[in-house]
């Protein structure tokens, strides 16, 4: 069962995954939740770190997509400055945004990655949808309120999700 929830790797942040590392692992495009995973929910400006990771990935010719559950309007002031695509209203942890993302790239699944801060929802979608996927600290301990819910239950099924699977662990890069 912990197994729907399970990720291809735990990265500690999303900015540490490099180009390179992505298509060593036939990996063309990335698809990102928003909040917590690619800015913090109360900062839609980003970091420079932020800018840095997404102007290597352009470099590279790999795709940034946000698929994430919130409104179009709500995405679309959030990622303004940062000038992304999206797919809003995803219905994490179904598949379907992020099988729109794939339709809309017009890429296999295992050409994709999915990065997220949440097993419950970004994780779980990553899996039903059949794509690689990358669970990441979130960017600051704070959440929403409707993702404050989502934490409580997350920690039970993250305690057992390793205990079933004992060799999955934090790592600095998808090398390691």
């Amino acid at each position: 069962m912990m197994n729907a929830f399970k990720p291809t790797w735990m990265i500690n942040t999303i900015y540490s995954i490099s180009p390179s590392q992505l298509k060593n692992h036939g990996i063309r495009a990335v698809f990102t939740d928003l909040d917590n995973t690619l800015i913090a929910w109360n900062n839609p400006d980003g970091t420079p770190e932020l800018k840095a990771w997404m102007q290597s990935l352009k470099e590279a010719n790999i795709p940034l997509i946000v698929v994430s559950n919130n409104s179009h309007d709500r995405i679309e002031r959030a990622v303004a400055k940062l000038e992304l695509p999206f797919i809003s209203r995803a219905l994490k942890p179904l598949s379907t945004g992020i099988n729109r993302a794939l339709k809309k790239l017009d890429l296999e699944k295992h050409e994709v990655v999915m990065v997220g801060d949440q097993l419950l929802t970004d994780i779980a979608a990553s899996n039903q949808a059949g794509v690689y996927s990358i669970l990441v600290k979130p960017l600051i301990d704070s959440d929403q309120w409707n993702t404050q819910i989502n934490r409580f239950f997350e920690k039970y099924v993250m305690k057992q999700m390793l205990k079933e699977n004992p060799t999955l662990s934090w790592q600095e890069s998808l090398n390691d």
